[in-house]
């Protein structure tokens, strides 16, 4: 059974997903330019409540990628002692760094709990921003936050599958990979290393 993820934890994984394998060997990134972040703020505009009100620029882009930075570094955290994704080995900052940076991004727009409480439903508590602009960045972090803190921070694992660079949440117990092709890669690789020991 598939457990349900929420709004944070998949603006948050989806964050980190703009790096990507580039199918051939090597990684891409997808915020590369201004109009990479503005289609993927448009592609999340139901998850981002101020996303028609966002500026992106050069200026944006930037802070959104020293985010994902911290964002990448604090999943590497979470998922020890597993490895992190290959992508990061090498580069990533410091953890303590990492909280510094998400801290400040989230604290560039103040919010307040609002509580939603439907007839018949179980009451709902939302987080509201104090201005009426809306910071992406903030936005971003805040969901970063909410869902580091959250026991769906557990389910996270880096899928070590050849060539693969993604972070997930494992949807079941015995789940290794990010998706069925990354399973099928590994199966792959490990039948060629089996049958190139045995030569």
């Amino acid at each position: 059974m598939r457990d349900a993820i929420s709004r944070d934890a998949r603006l948050a994984l989806d964050l980190a997903l703009t790096v990507r394998h580039d199918g051939d060997g090597g990684v891409a990134d997808d915020l590369v330019e201004p109009s990479g972040l503005a289609g993927w703020v448009r592609a999340h505009a139901d998850d981002l409540p101020c996303a028609v009100r966002y500026t992106v620029d050069a200026e944006i882009l930037a802070a959104v990628l020293e985010l994902r930075a911290a964002v990448r570094a604090l999943f590497a955290r979470a998922v020890r002692p597993g490895e992190p994704s290959p992508a990061d080995a090498r580069r990533l900052i410091p953890a303590s760094e990492a909280v510094r940076r998400l801290n400040e991004a989230a604290a560039r727009v103040p919010t307040v709990p609002v509580l939603d409480w439907p007839e018949d439903t179980a009451p709902v508590l939302h987080r509201r921003s104090t201005t009426t602009g809306g910071d992406l960045t903030a936005d971003l972090a805040q969901a970063a936050i909410t869902f580091l803190a959250s026991p769906e921070r557990e389910r996270l694992r880096a899928c070590h599958a050849p060539r693969c660079v993604r972070y997930f949440l494992k949807a079941h117990p015995r789940q290794e990979w990010c998706k069925p092709a990354c399973g099928n890669r590994a199966r792959v690789a490990r039948h060629h290393e089996r049958h190139r020991g045995a030569a």
